[in-house]
């Protein structure tokens, strides 16, 4: 089916007071890309009539909301100290605000325990707008005890739902309508929106205190325990649909609103150590359909499949990840579905969580529909923007209209509102003011030392020819994560400084199931090989200046930075290492007592990538950097958040005392009031300019 599609040439009918242009010669100001996107978040509503978008200057986010089709003012919501993470309608009337705080105040109040003590519970100190995700197992948080006060220590998520008809906001859960349960006003998963008897009500996993009972040991570490909250929306009581154990980590509802099935993962205790299970519902009870031992690559409940009787569940058979359905009637796999060899992630019906598509990470993102009518619309849409990067963004029960994100040289980078009932596509603004013609984005491949194809992807600077020029190495922050053609402001805001820019998916990436498995025990070996390998190809075929090579990075992507010019010497003539690890055995131990000292899937699989078997391997002394402080021979950045929860602060400090005692060139830039995310525009900014100026220094361009 061919849908035809308009283009239209007006503006964009969102303003933004204040921002810099782009400049009409050389390079954009660096506030074109350091600060915040502008506009972000684009939802519409089911019924296709309202749309919500999120509108940023400087640190300030606004929510804002507007009728369709002639977007007129509805209502806003200003965003406050919280971090942005999404908006979603409930209904057609309703929008689902997530946020999350990396620190948050809770009363603490007495709670009997066992022996006579007593212990510190944890209430809320008031509700606020709030919203986010998070899981209920492997809180990885930690408690400061000041005062009357406890400051529990992790990136909290919080939700908040905003009714445009009475303006007013409400938390989601609200503990004082919850008596005799100590609930914090936190979410612990994705909410589930179900519509019942004509009322909008929402399923969200909460945390309340448990009390670990007479006869056991209390522990932090058991004292927030995750619960199925059920608030409707139209009267606004609250109710404790299901209380879970510390094992539990997710519920599913149908749409009748019962609960069909609990996903659990015991660490230790009941069924021996390191099992999972999956529980699904017979006769009003939850009773397990399958289980097993898996100490990391456990089955993972995605959702419903393809139809509401079945569940899609994720596994991992013999290095290779797998889709398969679970039925609700029977409670028996089916085999192995064919989509997952091509698709990434399930696409979910708004309605039921059914799963009706699913996405494909190639160069960019690609979508895949069952329905061939929908599948035949977006087709339309890909072929509308030709030659563009288009991404998904929100869409209608119906399908009739979709808001995309689209990004080339010739469309530039903004969000676009396709309306099928009227054949046009309608700009929704600029993503960032000033990038009108963002870089291009070459997907090249490498042979590893070890023969191992890499894929990877070289940013360019423009009205330069691709012929020797300055380079920087830009390894991606997730360990297994993928970098992919898709606008990425780091390597657009460097390579419109003048260095061609290299993005990389070393082994250890999620490509596949098996590439990613290929880096197992190669973290800081031939992860970090590959990298080297990659600036060695472009040097080979005169694409890059091999004096002129410097390595940035963030997360996983600092160390790198940190490895780049201490394991892998003579490649780099300087690093910028932000929020990077240097020292892997000290954090293992810092992550370990993060968890209250038990260890958990997550820690076990950065243990699997590094090969060491505990913090106290010695073979974590040959891949970390403050190890081999006499290899360096380069100037080194490091940058860190203050208020990191992944990596702490002391991880730079640490590495910056030992290059300043051996003589070496260091500098340390703190990144005050700042998580891991680099989340505001203020730090974001100073992390750009401190790098843009190092790298000038140490490497310049011209």
């Amino acid at each position: 089916m061919f849908v035809w599609i308009e283009l239209a040439a007006r503006p964009a009918l969102i303003g933004f007071a204040g921002l810099l242009l782009a400049a009409t010669a050389g390079a954009a100001p660096l506030e074109v890309y350091g600060r915040l996107p502008a506009l972000e978040a684009v939802a519409i509503s089911p019924d296709g009539s309202r749309l919500a978008y999120v509108r940023t200057e400087g640190d300030v986010r606004v929510v804002a909301m507007v009728s369709l089709p002639g977007r007129q003012p509805l209502g806003a919501i200003k965003i406050g100290a919280e971090k942005l993470r999404s908006i979603e309608w409930a209904d057609d009337r309703r929008l689902m605000i997530r946020t999350s705080m990396v620190y948050a105040p809770y009363v603490a109040a007495e709670m009997s325990a066992p022996q006579g003590t007593h212990v510190k519970a944890i209430t809320p100190a008031g509700a606020g707008s709030t919203a986010g995700t998070g899981a209920p197992a492997g809180l990885g948080s930690s408690m400061i005890s000041v005062g009357h006060e406890v400051t529990v220590r992790r990136d909290w998520s919080l939700l908040q739902v905003y009714d445009l008809d009475r303006h007013i906001s409400m938390p989601i859960p609200e503990p004082s309508k919850l008596r005799g349960l100590k609930l914090m006003n936190v979410i612990a998963g994705e909410p589930m929106v179900r519509r019942l008897d004509g009322h909008t009500v929402i399923f969200v996993a909460g945390l309340y205190v448990g009390d670990p009972g007479m006869g056991q040991q209390f522990d932090e570490s058991n004292m927030l325990v995750p619960a199925l909250i059920r608030i409707d929306l139209e009267t606004g009581s609250e109710t404790v649909q299901r209380q879970g154990s510390r094992d539990t980590q997710q519920w599913l509802t149908d749409a009748a609103g019962v609960v069909v099935a609990e996903q659990d993962y015991y660490e230790e205790g009941l069924g021996g150590n390191k099992r999972w299970a999956l529980k699904i519902d017979r006769n009003g009870h939850l009773e397990e359909a399958a289980s097993g031992h898996e100490a990391i690559d456990y089955p993972r409940l995605l959702g419903f499949g393809p139809t509401t009787d079945t569940l899609l569940v994720q596994t991992v058979e013999s290095q290779d990840s797998v889709w398969k359905l679970l039925s609700l009637k029977d409670g028996t796999f089916g085999p192995p579905l064919a989509e997952r060899k091509t698709l990434y992630a399930p696409i979910e019906a708004s309605a039921d969580d059914r799963m009706i598509g699913g996405v494909q990470i190639q160069d960019d993102s690609r979508y895949v529909f069952f329905d061939p009518a929908t599948q035949g619309h977006w087709d339309a849409v890909v072929r509308g923007f030709d030659g563009a990067h288009v991404q998904l963004v929100s869409m209608s029960d119906d399908f009739t209209k979709i808001a995309v994100r689209v990004e080339s040289p010739e469309f530039g980078f903004k969000y676009e509102l396709v309306d099928f009932d009227t054949h046009k596509a309608d700009p929704i603004g600029d993503v960032y003011p000033g990038v009108t013609h963002p870089f291009e984005v070459r997907r090249i491949t490498y042979a590893a030392a070890d023969g191992l194809l890499i894929p990877a992807y070289l940013t360019l600077p423009r009205g330069r020819a691709a012929t020797n020029l300055p380079l920087i190495v830009l390894p991606h922050s997730v360990v297994s994560g993928v970098d992919t053609a898709d606008f990425d402001w780091w390597s657009q805001a460097l390579a419109d400084q003048g260095y061609a820019v290299l993005r990389a998916n070393f082994r250890g990436s999620q490509v596949s199931r098996q590439f990613m498995a290929a880096g197992f025990g190669e973290w800081g070996r031939k992860m970090q090989t590959d990298l080297s390998d990659g600036v060695r190809n472009l040097v080979q075929n005169g694409i890059a200046d091999s004096k002129r090579v410097c390595i940035v990075g963030a997360g996983y992507g600092g160390y790198a930075a940190l490895a780049g010019v201490t394991l892998d010497p003579d490649v780099y003539r300087c690093a910028v290492a932000v929020d990077g690890v240097s020292d892997l055995s000290r954090w293992q131990k810092w992550l370990r007592e993060d968890n209250f000292r038990r260890s958990n899937p997550e820690q076990r699989g950065w243990e699997r990538f590094t090969g060491a078997t505990s913090a106290n391997d010695p073979a974590l002394n040959g891949i970390s950097p403050i190890k081999h402080i006499e290899a360096v021979s380069v100037p080194v950045l490091l940058i860190h958040a203050q208020d990191d929860i992944l990596v702490p602060f002391e991880q730079s400090q640490i590495m910056y005392e030992a290059l300043r005692h051996a003589g070496k060139p260091v500098e340390l830039v703190t990144l005050p009031h700042e998580d891991h995310l680099l989340s505001s525009s203020q730090t974001r900014m100073l992390m750009l300019q401190k790098s843009v100026e190092f790298l000038r220094a140490h490497n310049p361009p011209d």
